[in-house]
């Protein structure tokens, strides 16, 4: 298998009219992790709700376990997140038949701030946040604004096209480099693989997606899609094309969605015809023993709103777990390093 080079993903509006910086300050890129539950205020769990600023998620971890004086694997965290950037993220701390500590001494710490603290009787697992809520400022901004305003009101009614965002492949791709390896016998740890197994699925449906938008059927109704009900995991398959369904697709209720490779995966034909294109990368998957999931083909965003301002664009905005602000970013402006 000869790892692809990451294409440049075709754009739903005709491409970024200008160019910008964004993360230049901690406070340009403000993220607020939305959980799917609220904490129930008793059981094993300290669940705490942190402000932490140029910290990644894992680092916090750390420092909790150091703090609570307990094992790392005891901490459980809902989403990883970037330390680029202000982020208000839950974290839980397994603490049974103990006290909590004085989480106010987090404070020495001076990138960490405690929020808010609850009990749960749970721990914080990987996935389960409803979203997150954005806080953008690009700076440095130039271009044509009348053509980002129409850019934002198409994205505020269609949306954009759900593709997976270029972190999720490494450097220069180089997740997608590993698994390669990993497919041909190499040992890694397992969290190790699940990322690189994870770097191919998100290239797949990148590759089927990319089709879609260049056809510009990317929110649109095919026969024999998949369909992804709004805010869930439940999806269907119509091998008919109805009113109601129409109807359904327009009100943002549902959403055309994508295979995420794997063992009992229904395609459609477009995406039996693209994928055929990488028997090792569909044979790997299939071998690793990954089930076929599948992931919404476009992304409405909730409350978008935005502001021309003396440093460029300030926009907010909330979107559903799993969606990338980057890629909302890049239908809109250039990203300067």
């Amino acid at each position: 298998m000869t790892t692809p080079l990451l294409p440049i993903w075709p754009y739903a509006y005709a491409g970024p009219a200008a160019t910008g910086q964004i993360k230049a300050q901690a406070a340009d890129f403000i993220v607020e992790e939305q959980l799917g539950f609220s904490p129930e205020g008793s059981g094993e769990h300290a669940f705490l709700y942190l402000e932490k600023t140029g910290e990644n998620t894992e680092f916090v971890a750390r420092l909790l376990a150091r703090f609570a004086g307990v094992r790392q694997r005891d901490i459980g965290y809902a989403g990883l997140k970037d330390r680029h950037g202000i982020t208000r993220q839950w974290f839980s701390v397994w603490l049974p038949g103990k006290t909590d500590p004085d989480w106010q001494g987090l404070a020495e710490h001076a990138q960490v701030k405690v929020l808010q603290v609850a009990r749960h009787a749970r721990k914080l697992k990987r996935g389960v946040l409803s979203g997150n809520r954005f806080q953008i400022q690009v700076r440095a901004w130039q271009g044509d604004n009348a053509t980002a305003e129409q850019q934002l009101l198409a994205i505020k009614q269609r949306g954009f096209p759900n593709y997976f965002g270029e972190q999720r492949f490494g450097h220069q791709g180089r997740n997608l480099q590993s698994a390669e390896a990993v497919f041909a016998g190499k040992k890694v740890k397992p969290e190790q693989r699940s990322i690189y197994l994870s770097a191919v699925r998100s290239f797949l449906f990148n590759l089927c997606l990319a089709e879609r938008v260049q056809a510009e059927t990317w929110d649109t109704a095919m026969s024999g899609d998949v369909f992804n009900l709004h805010g869930s995991h439940s999806v269907f398959r119509a091998e008919q094309i109805d009113v109601s369904l129409q109807q359904r697709l327009a009100s943002g209720d549902i959403h055309p969605a994508g295979v995420l490779y794997g063992k009992d995966a229904q395609l459609t034909p477009l995406e039996q015809q693209l994928l055929a294109a990488y028997p090792q990368m569909t044979a790997g998957l299939l071998q690793a023993g990954l089930e076929a999931d599948y992931r919404a083909l476009r992304v409405i965003p909730d409350d978008l709103s935005w502001q021309f301002n003396e440093q460029g664009l300030l926009l907010n905005f909330s979107l559903p777990a799993g969606a990338y602000a980057t890629v909302l970013l890049r239908e809109l402006v250039r990203i300067e390093e």
